[in-house]
């Protein structure tokens, strides 16, 4: 029997002290105890340097606990190498800013995925791009580079690039972030269509994690949530719990902005 069988778990983190990606001697969070199951929908809040993107790459099998336990797809993430590339194809991650290929175009940095872990030629992945490009409204941009967008639409192809693989977790890293309103309410619509299974992806619901430091955007009956403070994972539950939580840094993630201080 594989070590994946039977196991349910999209995300399965036991104790896992989370290092520092700037730095791997430093635990940025100790003793994170943490599931995902298929079909859930995450979202991880926590102030700026609070260790969101750490704890997302753990998530996604690109960085090892310097601690404890982090499993993925049932996979330990200490031996996620090429055997395990099959389950390293079913994550998608949308990094904070995009950190697309500014050398490239939009339609050449959603076909990289493709390209590389498909080994189909430029010719081959045009179909699959141009689809998941109108189905995301980039169609306009595909010869752009990502210099010449705005922060929204470089948002946007991003997103599409971690798409085109069509995978069953996907990882977000503070996604609404540097948005203006129309596109922070396109994404979460959208979001909310992979989550309960968009026809593009098979029609199958997807697992999705997303962080934040602004949790007043997310709310969502279904939603589950958790806050990172001075080091320490806390699972809040749904939002009816994260909202009248007496954790001090929820509330501060649920405050308006200070109008004195913009």
């Amino acid at each position: 029997m594989s070590e994946t069988t039977f196991n349910p778990t999209v995300i399965e983190m036991c104790g896992a002290n989370i290092a520092a990606l700037r730095d791997a001697s430093l635990n940025v969070l100790d003793d994170v105890n943490w599931s995902v199951l298929p079909g859930e929908f995450w979202v991880v809040a926590g102030p700026q340097q609070s260790g969101k993107s750490d704890l997302l790459m753990h998530a996604a099998g690109l960085l090892m606990p310097a601690g404890g336990d982090c499993r993925v797809f049932g996979c330990a993430t200490d031996s996620f190498g090429e055997s395990q590339l099959a389950e390293r194809l079913r994550v998608g991650f949308v990094f904070a800013g995009g950190k697309l290929f500014n050398q490239l175009t939009v339609a050449e940095n959603v076909a990289l995925p493709l390209r590389y872990q498909k080994n189909l030629t430029a010719a081959e992945a045009v179909r699959a791009v141009e689809v998941l490009l109108e189905l995301l409204e980039l169609t306009s941009f595909a010869n752009v580079t990502p210099s010449n967008l705005s922060a929204n639409w470089r948002q946007r192809a991003a997103l599409a690039r971690a798409l085109v693989l069509k995978p069953e977790l996907l990882l977000l890293d503070n996604p609404l972030s540097g948005l203006g309103a129309r596109h922070r309410q396109w994404l979460l619509k959208f979001l909310d269509q992979l989550w309960a299974g968009h026809d593009h992806f098979g029609g199958r619901p997807m697992t999705l994690v997303a962080t934040t430091d602004d949790l007043r955007a997310w709310q969502h009956p279904q939603r589950k949530f958790a806050v990172l403070h001075e080091k320490t994972f806390s699972v809040l539950g749904a939002w009816g719990e994260a909202e009248f939580t007496r954790n001090h840094a929820v509330k501060e993630l649920l405050a308006e902005p200070d109008a004195t201080t913009i």
